[in-house]
């Protein structure tokens, strides 16, 4: 057996087979296969998902020899792409050919199915989850059959946009795209309660913003992104080589390296988390940075974390925010990371967070040796009881029967779900709690 674990190394597997598939027919094979021996078939992408959507105790199916643009038509702004093909590679292709994602999110190390498959979002009401920007699949279902869907498919495409991989292997997606295009973000540190009593004017001034509240501080980091004229000044290179690149490259270790310290002493010593939280709220400056889009969502992630993230009704997220706040003031809870604010807009995948309503979403992290016992129940719970929806990619105690009132079309998916496997072949323990629960359903 080989041992699976994901990026931050908190959730682990070790299945009976792992199979690293490089063709689509390879993908049908293995499929096929574990129909026949009785096992359960997952599917890991880069690790990215903080939650055990992942673990299988049989086969695992990796797919990072099955990756590559498979087709880019310009005119038409579509491109077709291996579903392990991660979203730093897409985008670079992309932007060969003058196109782009309408929207990312800040990891670009994620696949393509992966972030499609939990829901993956960025930050903009005028945008849904990054599912929304898919228009054809290609997928693997448990007959060992390929099913190809498109919108004129109904429930079935819109269940397979955001389907936790419990519908079959996603092998091939086709997206719909705009014309490249660059993006200025300014971020700057701006009083927590002018953001909150603010938010409209946010949405209303920038095309995508997003914030962060530091705990044991009234600072909140606040990053707005607005178009630009294509090749624009950037502190940032094209191929983020060259000299801009290094020093870009070089700064983002600094504040890195500097935050795994911070990270390290409150851990060891958990006094001093409130004064790390602190010192690193006091020492952000004003900053403007220039580049291709993607290049610009995108942030490396050097400090390994834990987090759980929901999304609530928009107009919601202040009161929560002031929630969480007043819980970890009144209780010197010592955490040190900050509190992640974005917003989506309301969307169609019937198990996307952001379903049929503007969403803001809170995300709440850990450092990844760090213990806080309570922390993200209480935080879930503060979440929890603003009609939240937890993201599928994050860490939550949330079963099938607290999250089937949560989604209007919740009975839609399981319908689709059991024509589509109707033995349960893509389920893990994690899917049988989240998606089955103890209302019944197939195994």
């Amino acid at each position: 057996m080989t041992r699976w674990q994901n990026w931050a190394g908190s959730v682990t597997a070790t299945p009976d087979a792992i199979r690293l598939p490089e063709t689509e027919a390879d993908i049908e094979d293995v499929v096929t296969a574990a129909a026949e021996r009785g096992d359960t078939v997952r599917v890991a992408g880069s690790g990215h998902s903080f939650s055990p959507v992942v673990p299988t105790d049989d086969t695992l199916v990796s797919l990072e020899r099955y990756t590559g643009v498979v087709d880019v038509d310009a005119d038409a702004g579509r491109a077709t792409v291996r579903a392990g093909t991660t979203l730093e590679e897409l985008n670079r292709e992309l932007r060969a050919a003058g196109l782009a994602m309408a929207n990312l999110g800040d990891v670009d190390a994620q696949t393509v199915a992966g972030a499609l498959a939990t829901g993956t979002h960025g930050t903009g009401l005028d945008f849904g989850v990054l599912s929304t920007q898919a228009v054809g699949f290609r997928i693997v279902t448990a007959d060992g059959e390929v099913l190809e869907v498109t919108p004129e498919d109904g429930d079935v495409f819109r269940s397979v946009q955001v389907s936790l991989g419990a519908l079959g292997v996603v092998s091939e997606v086709t997206l719909d795209l705009v014309p490249a295009y660059d993006l200025c973000l300014r971020r700057r540190a701006v009083p927590l309660e002018a953001v909150l009593e603010n938010l409209d004017r946010f949405h209303e001034a920038h095309r995508n913003w997003e914030f962060f509240w530091f705990p044991h501080t009234d600072t909140a980091l606040v990053k707005t992104f607005d178009t630009v004229p294509a090749g624009a000044d950037s502190r940032r290179d094209r191929d983020r080589s060259g000299e801009d690149g290094v020093l870009a490259g070089l700064d983002a270790w600094v504040e890195n390296t500097a935050w795994e310290a911070i990270c390290r002493l409150g851990t060891r010593y958990p006094a001093t988390a409130k004064h790390g939280a602190r010192l690193a709220a006091a020492t952000l400056s004003d900053k403007t940075e220039v580049g291709p889009s993607a290049d610009v969502f995108a942030n490396p992630r050097n400090v390994r974390f834990d987090e759980t993230e929901y999304g609530l009704p928009a107009a919601d997220l202040p009161a929560a925010v002031r929630e969480i706040r007043r819980y970890i003031d009144e209780e010197g809870v010592p955490v040190q990371f900050p509190i992640e604010c974005r917003f989506v807009g309301g969307d169609d995948p019937y198990l996307s967070p952001a379903h049929g309503r503007d969403s803001g979403f809170v995300a709440v992290h850990t450092y990844h040796q760090k213990s806080l016992p309570g922390y993200f129940e209480r935080c879930e719970a503060i979440l929890d009881a603003h009609d939240g929806r937890p993201h599928w990619g994050k860490m939550h105690e949330k079963t099938a029967s607290d999250l089937a009132g949560r989604y209007p079309e919740w009975d839609a998916f399981q319908s689709v779900r059991a024509d589509l496997d109707p033995d349960g072949l893509f389920l893990n323990d994690h899917l049988q709690r989240v998606l089955v629960g103890d209302s019944g359903g197939q195994a």
